[in-house]
């Protein structure tokens, strides 16, 4: 990649696909299904693998640094949980690479001499102690190469015990078995990224494989996959938590709103009870009133009539007193 290619990636990765107004490249955005969502998260096989014997090609989504850009302001903002869709695509490479190691266990198995399981598991140690001295090795390698020299020097001695570890176990392997299938290459599949290591490999060899671009970049998918299984847990967690959180946020408003409706209706019929009581009491004023009314007026007429008979009595009474006289 030429200078001005690298300065141009670079800006993409700071600035996303609107650095420069160029809408072109707009017209596809980082939350399009053709865009490869371990890509933006940066823990896609294909960019980490590459270059490696296991190069596995170019990916079928879109790779853009200036997309990867676009998603890191996004997400800032709010969450868009591309971790699951990243979460799946690792969990099936790493799946499909577990079941390839099973096969080349089996094939092994079925190849190399047998042995009993006294000296299976002699094999095993001087394995895992070969393990440890090219772990180490690479290690002190990078450290070196960091420029942290002292640091470097004390992991190269403890080289030299795991070493000094490692010639007992060949010796007490040795002597398990004749000297004839001591000789034997005996194999072992990594179980980190795959590849095939000899019983007798020397620390060369042991130091490339363990520091090597394949075998880092199978550690680092591993351990984005478990910290991505960590982060969609823990999201799920979260969405749940919310999700019954508003649900019961909702079931306390509809419990409000049915008393409420509940003392709404109450009120509704209490004031309805009043108006009855109020014109039933109205009502019976007003009949009180028309009885007292009606009463008056019959007293009033039989006192009207009571004085007429009276006065029309008098009137007999004095014509028939001058009749006599």
């Amino acid at each position: 990649m030429s200078a001005q290619a690298q300065m141009r990636a670079l800006l993409d990765q700071l600035m996303g696909t609107a650095r420069d107004g160029d809408e072109t490249r707009q017209r596809v955005k980082f939350t399009d299904d053709r865009v490869c969502k371990s890509h933006l998260l940066d823990c896609c096989p294909h960019d980490i693998l590459a270059g490696t014997r296991m190069d596995l090609g170019e990916c079928t989504k879109i790779h853009d640094l200036a997309l990867r850009a676009d998603y890191e302001i996004a997400s800032k903002e709010r969450d868009l949980f591309f971790e699951l869709d990243a979460m799946d695509h690792l969990e099936s490479f790493i799946a499909e690479c577990d079941r390839r190691t099973e096969l080349a266990k089996k094939r092994l198995a079925e190849t190399q001499e047998e042995i009993s399981a006294e000296v299976s598991a002699k094999a095993e140690k001087v394995h895992e102690l070969n393990e440890e001295i090219g772990k180490l090795l690479a290690k002190a390698e990078q450290l070196g190469a960091e420029g942290n020299v002292d640091e470097s020097q004390k992991i190269l001695m403890e080289v030299e015990k795991v070493r000094a570890k490692k010639k007992e176990a060949e010796e007490e392997y040795r002597n398990s078995m004749p000297a004839s299938s001591f000789q034997q290459q005996k194999l072992r599949v990594c179980e980190v990224c795959s590849a095939y290591l000899g019983l007798h490999d020397n620390d060369r060899r042991l130091a490339d494989h363990f520091g090597g671009k394949l075998h880092l970049g199978f550690i680092q998918i591993r351990e984005k996959l478990d910290q991505l299984r960590k982060t969609v847990a823990e999201k799920q967690e979260k969405r749940n938590q919310d999700r019954l959180r508003r649900r019961e946020e909702r079931e306390r408003e509809e419990r409000l709103s049915r008393r409420s409706g509940s003392r709404t209706r109450e009120r509704r019929r209490s004031r309805s009870r009043d108006r009855r009581r109020r014109r039933s009491r109205s009502t019976s004023r007003e009949r009180r009133k028309s009885s007292r009314s009606r009463s008056r007026d019959r007293h009033r007429r039989h006192r009207s009539r009571s004085r007429s008979h009276s006065r029309g009595h008098r009137r007999a009474s004095r014509d028939r007193s001058a009749k006599y006289k």
